[in-house]
């Protein structure tokens, strides 16, 4: 160890696998990579974070996480964080800064967090107190200034994806495995059965293609809340052969490579790393208005849609459909843009924030 060594210590509570524990785990293994920088995540005990960490080599503190905001989390991160004086402090999501806070305020470590949703944080007196916040897009950044975070400590850090493993996947069985005819043409969704990410939309769009296109079919990868709901929504309108729910898939990108097309119908959306990834894939995208999604596909990377709109998607989707010259101009723009995504550009930057606050002592 030297005086230039960075210290960190990640803070992720990682219960869930999803794409903010996807993100750490790809900004501790390119960090891992950095010579100067020594760093821990502290984690829940038995997390698919934990277990792909570890597989990666990188150190993890596993600590009993069962809740959000778990107190038992405190005296190990404590431990940790005074054993290793003059660190970095990253949390990770909500849960984590509100534990990291009570930690980084008895020790000598600077404390940066990263925010990546787009609706007002509920303690914005807590985030206005960390030394570096990070928001994943421009719109969750203009989102913490109008909750009165100072601006000047405020960094725009895009998400980001390994690039060549994901151009490499290999597209799945998916048609075989829902018993899809071969010959469909298949729009896919991925992301978590909730309100927010407004997969309702998307079965009434499907809806109103139906008859026009009956062999469009549609599959929306993920679990969550709204599960039942979908699905009495798709037999309602009649959609059983048409509309699948793919349930929670531990390879979402083998989906995505068999696609025709991607749809993302959010209504709040921090950045949306699964419409890179269709980027990456060479899959066409039809994307909300929402949240950081307008700046991932700008410059016609994909074709964009007021939120909450069936009809607005049907008609995106029906011109994917009609127009392969559409396609391939919406797959080369794509192509150059998702470039600038890479998750070592990603690391390099939040490293950049570390040195910065470190400097600022």
């Amino acid at each position: 160890m030297t005086d230039a060594t960075i210290k960190v210590i990640h803070v992720a509570s990682g219960r869930e696998w999803r794409g903010g524990q996807h993100q750490v785990y790809l900004l501790a293994r390119a960090l891992s990579e950095v010579p100067e920088v020594e760093q821990t995540v502290v984690t829940g005990r038995g997390t698919e974070l934990e277990r792909r960490l570890l597989a990666t080599g990188v150190p993890v503190l596993a600590v009993s996480w069962r809740w959000g905001i778990d107190p038992r989390v405190v005296l190990p991160l404590w431990r940790k964080a005074r054993s290793t004086p003059q660190s970095v402090l990253h949390a990770h999501d909500a849960h984590a800064l509100a534990l990291a806070r009570l930690v980084t305020s008895r020790t000598h470590c600077r404390l940066v967090a990263t925010r990546r949703v787009t609706f007002p944080p509920r303690h914005p007196k807590a985030w206005s107190q960390v030394d570096r916040t990070l928001a994943i897009s421009n719109r969750v950044r203009d989102v913490l200034v109008e909750s009165g975070l100072p601006a000047q400590r405020i960094e725009v850090v895009y998400s980001g994806i390994d690039l060549e493993a994901v151009a490499g996947t290999v597209p799945g069985d998916i048609r075989n495995e829902l018993g899809i005819p071969l010959d469909s043409t298949l729009m896919v969704a991925v992301g978590a059965l909730t309100p927010e990410k407004d997969h309702t939309t998307l079965i009434a769009a499907a809806k109103l293609l139906q008859a026009e296109h009956p062999d469009l079919v549609w599959a929306i990868a993920g679990d969550g809340a709204q599960a039942q709901a979908l699905l009495r929504q798709i037999h309602a309108a009649g959609l059983e052969r048409h509309v699948f729910l793919a349930g929670y898939l531990e390879n979402p990108l083998a989906l995505i490579a068999a696609a025709d097309g991607f749809v993302i119908c959010s209504v709040e959306e921090g950045l949306g790393t699964s419409v890179l990834d269709a980027m990456a894939l060479g899959v066409p995208v039809v994307g909300t208005r929402a949240g950081g999604i307008p700046e991932l596909l700008e410059g016609g990377a994909g074709l964009l849609i007021p939120p909450r709109d069936p009809a607005a998607l049907a008609r995106a989707v029906q011109s994917l459909v009609r127009e392969p010259e559409q396609r391939h101009a919406l797959r080369d723009a794509a192509d150059r843009r998702v470039k600038n995504f890479s998750y070592v550009t990603m690391a390099n930057r939040v490293l950049a924030v570390y040195r910065s606050v470190l400097s600022d002592r």
